[in-house]
């Protein structure tokens, strides 16, 4: 086993700034703050940070931009499965974006722990650990599409390597999607902001 020191195990955790120490091999949803996630993922960067603007345009920001796609695709979308979509990339705020032919060759590993982070994300906010299969789908639809314009809009793809890769939507366009950069203080509010609507909708 790697170790920090001779004969110490290996550090496996992360302190976080709400001062929680979370633990990346068995997390705990009592260590999981929405102020951290906010925060994380607003400083990660989509694509490797190879995308158009002045500023990252980061997972805070695909997040919020799933959730809208997701939101604008349901029929009289519910509360909690709104939050579903908007924690989609949620572990991603302690093991950064890692990108699709990086994740290939790594392996289970990572998924591994990705998913583990996904279940404690998941109950710390009164998800069910594991989505159901249909709603996953509808999330992960919502994710391609994100995908698809955040690649043509901002990443430098042409529309038919996008429409390789992702799929090209139909009966949706770019417009009335924010794909602007922006800084990250900006997005985390966004993110929270976002996040508190959608729960203060749970509780009604």
């Amino acid at each position: 086993m790697v170790s920090d020191k001779a004969g110490a195990p290996a550090r496996a955790w992360q302190r976080m700034l709400s001062g929680r120490r979370l633990d990346l091999l068995d997390p705990s949803p009592l260590d999981v703050e929405i102020s951290d996630i906010a925060h994380g993922l607003a400083r990660v960067a989509r694509w490797n940070g190879q995308t158009a603007g002045d500023h990252a345009f980061s997972v805070a920001q695909h997040s919020l931009l799933v959730e809208a796609i997701f939101s604008a695709h349901a029929k009289c979308p519910k509360p909690e499965d709104q939050l579903a979509a908007l924690l989609h990339d949620a572990p991603e705020y302690v093991i950064g974006d890692m990108i699709s032919p990086f994740k290939s060759v790594v392996g289970g590993g990572y998924k591994a722990i990705e998913q583990r982070l996904q279940r404690a994300i998941h109950l710390r906010f009164a998800l069910p650990a594991e989505i159901d299969e249909k709603l996953k789908k509808e999330i992960k639809r919502a994710d391609q599409i994100a995908a698809y314009f955040e690649a043509t809009a901002l990443a430098g793809f042409s529309v038919t390597e996008a429409t390789r890769f992702f799929g090209r939507p139909r009966g949706m366009s770019v417009d009335g999607f924010d794909l602007s950069s922006r800084p990250a203080k900006a997005v985390q509010g966004a993110f929270l902001k976002r996040f508190e609507a959608i729960e203060k909708a749970r509780r009604l």
